[in-house]
């Protein structure tokens, strides 16, 4: 199908999907997709050279902070599915370029210890002590060729009490040292305090920021992205300035509500026969922005 066809603003893969029934595309519409943009380039390209850096004592390590939704967790886990594990030269081995943990809730050394260990899919009993679980933890991301650990929701070490913390920033450092690996640490911008609630740790790792969208040039590049990957039959044109100020409003400038809206308006789309996202669609599609959802989920509790 060439650029003449009436699918011309589709990407050609997409193209196919648009001329099947209506149920096999909301399903296309639905599912997960990445669509990339100039800063998560950036980020995976910043990841890339921290996953080659040559080991040394003080290993350089990278804090990507944004607001909730709004893109951290897709970066990280697009660069570790690039990175999937595979099997060691023998066969008889699993080996894990990069592995992503999430940072438990109140989290003490002893939990996230654990939550490395069922990262790594590894056999082990709760209540371990420290030292054990420490051990075994260490072993098994030697064992697995672990090259970068990447910490989501760091953020939540603040939940902890005080000294949980200062337990959580020492084996941070620790960790970091022993393995000779870049870690990566995501989070909200609470992170930032847990980080430079030590010196040492500030120093090593490097802020990197996804700030919320704006109507700019940017955000006109990825809903050009986003709109070749629906399968409408028609032309939803998503860069037209009161588009994008409409979609700015109503997501309130975060990707994962971007996305949200955009996969809504979609499906609506295609369950009308409109085949195309614009204004009157976006008035009736059932999407509120974040503020509003928890404005109502404030005004919902029961005293």
């Amino acid at each position: 199908m060439d650029d003449t066809s009436p699918l011309a603003h589709l990407a050609p893969q997409v193209r196919e999907i648009a001329l099947m029934d209506d149920s096999v595309r909301i399903e296309w519409i639905q599912k997960d997709r990445w669509v990339g943009y100039t800063r998560a380039g950036q980020a995976l390209a910043k990841l890339q050279w921290l996953l080659a850096h040559p080991k040394k004592m003080r290993m350089p390590n990278l804090l990507i902070v944004a607001p909730t939704n709004n893109g951290k967790t897709m970066v990280v886990e697009k660069f570790r599915r690039d990175h999937a594990r595979g099997l060691s030269l023998d066969g008889r081995a699993d080996v894990i370029p990069v592995l992503r943990v999430q940072m438990p809730s109140a989290a003490d050394p002893l939990r996230f210890y654990q939550a490395i260990l069922e990262a790594l899919s590894a056999p082990t009993r709760r209540g371990h002590r420290l030292v054990e679980k420490e051990g075994q933890a260490i072993r098994l991301l030697r064992a697995t060729g672990v090259q970068m650990l990447v910490i989501d929701e760091i953020n939540n070490a603040l939940a902890g009490p005080t000294n949980k913390l200062s337990e959580m920033l020492n084996l941070l450092k620790n960790l970091g040292n022993d393995l000779q690996i870049p870690l990566v640490g995501v989070g909200t911008k609470d992170a930032l305090q847990v980080i430079h609630s030590d010196d040492q740790l500030a120093n090593r790792f490097e802020p990197f920021p996804l700030p919320r969208w704006r109507d700019d040039s940017e955000l006109q590049d990825l809903l050009a992205s986003f709109e070749q990957t629906l399968p409408l039959r028609r032309p939803s044109d998503l860069t037209n300035p009161v588009l994008t100020r409409r979609i700015v409003a109503m997501s309130e400038g975060i990707l994962g509500e971007i996305v949200a809206l955009l996969v809504r308006a979609a499906e609506a789309a295609v369950r009308t026969g409109t085949e195309r996202i614009d204004l009157a669609l976006f008035d009736s599609v059932d999407f509120q922005p974040p503020s509003a959802r928890r404005a109502s989920a404030a005004a919902m509790r029961v005293d």
